[in-house]
């Protein structure tokens, strides 16, 4: 295949897949240390949670904002398929909904530090705002119907409500010892039972 000036046009080639495990391993990494640390945390810390060299992780991702990016899509692509995993695994599907919002939950610490690292790119912000309700309102909204449907919860519950409500009570959670996020968000997901 050539360009318009006569010259080849490569075509990427995709990742081994040793090298997508090595990745996913790294970002893997780099989100529980953001979870517990913030997404200013040192980058050593994150190579030796993901036992690898800091070289590796500068070669993958040449700045932190790169860095913050990549687990950010990475959570959401984990988010988006733990939902139908939870389904099929859990023996309820108001459990699946419980286990998801929590893995939600962790996702959302991790992205409340997103906006320092786009700094002034609101453009890329808003590309990545995007993504992530087009990937996971949907699993959050099957779901909610499952739950509904088998008479667990109430059922006039849209899922942009329950994501944008667990998102208020993870706000500012990082910053104050004694407010308790997660509680609240469990809180709130019991609050979504019947009462008959």
């Amino acid at each position: 295949m050539e360009d318009g000036d006569g010259g080849a046009v490569r075509t990427p080639r995709p990742k081994r897949a040793d090298a997508r495990r090595n990745e996913a391993t790294l970002l893997d990494a780099a989100a529980a240390v953001f979870v517990t640390s913030g997404v200013e945390a040192p980058v050593r810390d994150i190579a030796a949670r993901a036992g690898v060299g800091m070289g590796t992780i500068y070669r993958h991702f040449p700045t932190r904002a790169d860095l913050v990016i990549a687990v950010y899509r990475h959570q959401i692509e984990a988010c988006a398929e733990a939902g139908p995993a939870f389904l099929a695994s859990a023996a309820t599907p108001h459990e699946a909904l419980r286990r998801w919002i929590d893995l939600f939950v962790d996702f959302l610490v991790t992205k409340h530090g997103l906006a320092t690292a786009f700094q002034s790119d609101s453009t890329g912000f808003d590309t990545l705002h995007a993504y992530f309700l087009d990937r996971l309102m949907p699993v959050c909204a099957e779901l909610l119907d499952a739950a509904a449907a088998a008479g667990e919860i109430r059922g006039d519950l849209e899922a942009y409500e329950l994501m944008r409500a667990v998102g208020n009570l993870c706000v500012g959670a990082d910053s104050d010892d004694r407010y308790d996020a997660r509680r609240m968000v469990v809180l709130l997901v019991d609050g979504l039972r019947r009462q008959d």
